[in-house]
């Protein structure tokens, strides 16, 4: 995956999030699963990315989620590299998942710093030893999510640590209040072993590319347009990569500050990729403005995920 990931960084990576789909009686509706894989796939994108936050991997059940990574990667096939997500408070749980993930077929982890609501704070030393412990135990590359979810901050030299002493341990997204500083600073004292991501939806893609981003994970809304401005920064061409961000931030700022991880379900929904945009209850589905107003814009930008069924 390593190399995959430094041959489509070349070309601008695209690892996006691949919503649950869930049927209207809450159940995940296996067939539209599949059909969402196979949607983000044919947007052109350099890896998919299961089982996360924009995943509702909060929402699922350990059998669930061992059926949901079992069921994905046999169907991905190796058409794709596939980071499966794998945060858990529990070290040795989390490094069950590493190993589950990994026998299944997995090319990539990706795992948030251990947390359980504000009043339980770890050191960073019970922090290190989390990300390390579960690398010995997966033995494949390690996304660490630096979001603000979590509550758990990681400082740019406890990251550039963990980079420089497990060679598993050396890609991140970076999610963080002014990110792009964030991944300036880990560009200037790590370049030669860590390799950041955009993150957040791509809503700060063009400060965090010229920061020093190696691409971004995006939700699999408009994979494929938020590829054109990745790939087209990375070819050396700047201003083409800002003109066309600029046409494409309306419906990246409307998905993650109206919609969230609702956006890329309405979109595929709308797009006759899967019958259902259901979400799971303490969840709530869009209200019709926010429906209405998401698709006004995706349908102007005419992305992939919005007429792939039609």
């Amino acid at each position: 995956m390593d190399h995959q990931l430094s041959g489509a960084q070349k070309n601008g990576c695209i690892i996006p999030i691949v919503p649950t789909i869930f049927d209207e009686d809450f159940r995940i509706d296996y067939p539209g699963q599949l059909r969402a894989i196979d949607c983000t796939i044919d947007q052109g994108v350099s890896a998919l990315c299961i089982l996360a936050n924009f995943s509702e991997q909060f929402s699922l059940s350990d059998e669930e989620r061992a059926r949901l990574t079992t069921h994905a990667l046999e169907h991905v096939g190796g058409r794709s590299p596939v980071v499966v997500t794998i945060s858990h408070f529990s070290t040795d749980v989390a490094s069950q998942r590493a190993r589950f993930a990994k026998d299944a077929g997995a090319s990539m982890l990706m795992m948030m710093p251990p947390y359980h609501g504000a009043g339980v704070r770890l050191s960073e030393s019970a922090i290190y030893e989390h990300f390390t412990r579960v690398a010995d135990a997966a033995q494949l590359p390690i996304i660490i999510q630096d979001a603000p979810l979590s509550g758990v901050p990681l400082s740019v030299a406890l990251l550039e640590k963990l980079a420089r002493n497990h060679q598993m341990l050396r890609h991140g997204k970076i999610e963080v209040a002014q990110s792009a500083d964030k991944i300036a600073e880990l560009s200037e004292k790590a370049r030669d072993v860590l390799t950041p991501f955009d993150g957040e939806e791509g809503i700060t893609l063009i400060a965090d590319l010229d920061a020093g981003a190696q691409g971004t994970m995006c939700s699999a809304m408009a994979a494929d347009l938020i590829g054109d401005v990745s790939r087209t920064y990375a070819a050396g061409n700047r201003e083409k990569a800002v003109e066309l961000y600029r046409q494409l931030l309306p419906l990246l700022n409307y998905e993650n500050r109206q919609c969230g991880l609702r956006a890329a379900k309405a979109v595929m929904k709308f797009g006759k990729v899967i019958q259902s945009d259901a979400v799971r209850h303490p969840l709530t589905s869009l209200s019709e403005r926010s429906r209405k107003g998401l698709l006004e814009l995706a349908e102007a930008l005419n992305p992939l995920a919005a007429r792939w069924g039609r």
